[in-house]
């Protein structure tokens, strides 16, 4: 009697243990999204995402992770909103990514190249043109102006000056009527490297044998920083570091002028600023200068690699949602972000955003990408803006030339590295669920 109790209960426990493992394979996907957000976009963000996972009635689910509140950040999530400079603040590691393409391609997912706008594509592609995460989060470089505090100088108040000297002549008539700080900058390497470079025709990118160079050391960057640096001792300049640190100098009403981000646009209307949005100024005297030819960048949607089939069938559905014209529509009005499409800008038209605005942007980024030799996301990117950051402080706090640094810059970039700090954007194997799950 008692051994066909103990054969009963050991039953039980077998049928327990498989109909757990049953419903633990017939439970819900969960996959997380790591951002570091705030304000608006973070509210914006959870909205598309709760409203994502109602439609699919508990069939899979994403949960959106605060990176700031992360332990341990080296257990890694699927996504990731970031930009890939920011890699060690959020994974405590380089981690590897699957190429959007790729994630497409194993989760069933459809997305057309041709869908984008060709400046947008060109931000987040690969040398074949590939995608390699989508460009949720992109800018354009801008100067922004403080209006009130121009009135307040006694100045005019519409001035939009279009070349450096006319940014250094505002520059010292702000600081001669008592501004301390007339103009900042945030990203500073984007700005008035990377995008100085596009518009004065100056390559920032080469083939060195069988791979590629960086070149931040033209002579249009050597004059541009060597200027900046005539500006800081004059106390028209005041660097504000190399991430976004310009930004809140200006939001406060501290520095009048800002060059930055243009999706600063909607903090700025949210502090209830006055301010005048107008575009990078550039250098007259450079022989072919193209003004307009400035480049998007910023915080893109990446997928990191090693994980299941069934996690990258989610991913890629999630993909395909955020590229509804209506959902990129409410993101872009919430955020100032740049859409990613031209069927995404038709959508902005009416949402409160000017016109003015829209078709600038429109007019930008519907430009070819033919020929472009813009840096690419990657290790050696990543690996230039960091020691940009490092030697041009060497030009504000000592004697160092702007040709010293930059060419330090240069090189140190285009060092020789080591194979276990390969580029994070790579093809990967999709990680099998074994037998027990």
């Amino acid at each position: 009697m008692r051994c066909d109790k103990m054969k009963k209960a050991a039953l039980g426990l077998m049928v327990g243990f498989w109909t757990s493992i049953v419903a633990g394979g017939a439970a819900a996907q969960e996959v997380t999204l790591r951002h570091a957000l705030n304000g608006k976009a973070q509210d914006v963000l959870s909205t598309l995402v709760v409203r994502f996972n109602d439609e699919l009635k508990g069939k899979g689910r994403i949960a959106l992770q605060d990176a700031r509140s992360v332990e341990d950040k080296k257990h890694l999530p699927l996504l990731a909103l970031l930009d890939t400079d920011d890699n060690i603040e959020f994974f405590a590691t380089q981690p590897r990514f699957l190429p959007l393409h790729q994630v497409m391609r194993e989760g069933g997912g459809k997305i057309d190249n041709k869908g984008f706008y060709p400046q947008i594509l060109d931000a987040v592609d690969d040398a074949s043109g590939r995608l390699q995460a989508l460009p949720l989060g992109l800018s354009l470089p801008v100067l922004f102006i403080n209006r009130s505090t121009l009135t307040q100088a006694g100045l005019d108040p519409e001035q939009r000056p279009h070349t450096w000297l006319e940014v250094q002549n505002l520059a010292g008539a702000l600081y001669d009527k008592g501004v301390a700080c007339p103009l900042t900058s945030s990203r500073f390497a984007w700005v008035h490297v990377e995008n100085v470079s596009s518009q004065h025709g100056e390559p920032m990118q080469a083939r060195s044998g069988r791979g590629e160079k960086v070149i931040a050391n033209n002579l249009v960057n050597v004059k541009h920083l060597a200027l900046l640096a005539s500006w800081q001792k004059s106390r028209y300049f005041h660097y504000s570091g190399p991430g976004a640190g310009g930004d809140k100098r200006f939001l406060s009403g501290e520095c009048a002028m800002l060059t930055g981000e243009s999706s600063l646009y909607a903090a700025a209307r949210a502090a209830g600023l006055n301010f005048t949005i107008a575009p990078l100024p550039y250098y007259d005297d450079v022989y072919g200068v193209r003004p307009q030819d400035v480049l998007p960048d910023g915080a893109a949607l990446w997928v990191l690699a090693g994980h299941t089939k069934s996690e990258y069938r989610l991913a890629a559905r999630f993909i395909e949602y955020l590229l509804r014209p209506e959902i990129q529509k409410e993101w872009v009005a919430a955020t100032s972000y740049l859409p990613m499409t031209p069927a995404a800008m038709v959508a902005l038209r009416g949402s409160g955003i000017p016109d003015a605005l829209l078709d600038a942007a429109d007019k930008r980024l519907s430009a070819s990408s033919k020929g472009s030799n813009r840096t690419r996301p990657g290790l050696l990117r990543g690996r230039l803006r960091e020691f940009l950051g490092e030697e041009v402080a060497f030009v504000w706090n000592s004697d160092r030339a702007a040709k010293q640094a930059l060419d330090t810059a240069t090189m140190r970039a285009n060092a020789p590295v080591t194979q276990a700090k390969a580029a994070p954007v790579a093809k990967a194997a999709i990680r099998r669920k074994s037998p027990r799950g």
